[in-house]
């Protein structure tokens, strides 16, 4: 990856061409579209306004997970001795144990104990080892303040079109009947899990 040393480059206000290649790369991995249906299925038991207030705090958590690891996640890893492919590799299972309990129809928890806002809507389905990695390895290739500015607001923006296709697609669960939600839980299940399969594979592979 170029990465330019331009004394230049660090007064700039923002590097706009780093800008558009992290949003662009960030927009791909998130993948929104992909994970609206994941999101009306897990959610499919809560209200529509219940539903609304859980898309926001689910991509709010994401977002602030993901400028985290982008700013800090470097030092955190390698203070705890902990590779991006084990990390891959946590969040393949963790999506596993999704997976199956939309398999097996099993409704999410709703209380206040535990919050399908965090997981697995935030984490690992939006801010996944794939987000995660790449905003570390993004922040590290552009050095300076324009290069980490424009790093940031690509961050913020491409987590803010995760959240507007969720608000979207609640208002879809408003057409569907409760048998095609169950029905679409258990497709969408066995996709996560071949998703799942995948992050643990990609993280056995680069260990190797």
């Amino acid at each position: 990856m170029f990465v330019s040393t331009h004394r230049s480059d660090y007064y700039r206000p923002v590097d706009w061409r780093t800008f558009g290649e992290t949003f662009v790369t960030l927009f791909v991995i998130t993948d929104p579209l992909g994970n609206a249906p994941v999101f009306l299925t897990i959610t499919r038991r809560l209200s529509p306004a219940e539903r609304q207030a859980a898309a926001v705090r689910a991509v709010v958590a994401a977002g602030a997970l993901i400028v985290g690891f982008a700013m800090f996640g470097e030092l955190i890893l390698r203070y705890l001795h902990v590779s991006l492919g084990s990390l891959s590799i946590a969040g393949g299972l963790l999506l596993m144990l999704v997976s199956l309990e939309m398999l097996r129809g099993t409704d999410f928890p709703t209380g206040d104990s535990e919050d399908v806002a965090l997981v697995p809507l935030a984490t690992p389905l939006v801010a996944g080892p794939g987000a995660i990695a790449t905003a570390i390895v993004l922040w590290r290739a552009h050095p300076g303040a324009a290069g980490h500015i424009a790093v940031l607001l690509a961050i913020v923006a491409a987590v803010a079109c995760v959240g507007v296709t969720l608000l979207v697609s609640e208002r879809l669960t408003r057409t569907l009947k409760p048998a095609i939600l169950s029905f679409l839980t258990r497709v969408f299940g066995l996709l996560l899990s071949a998703i799942a399969v995948q992050l643990v594979v990609n993280g056995v592979r680069s260990l190797t």
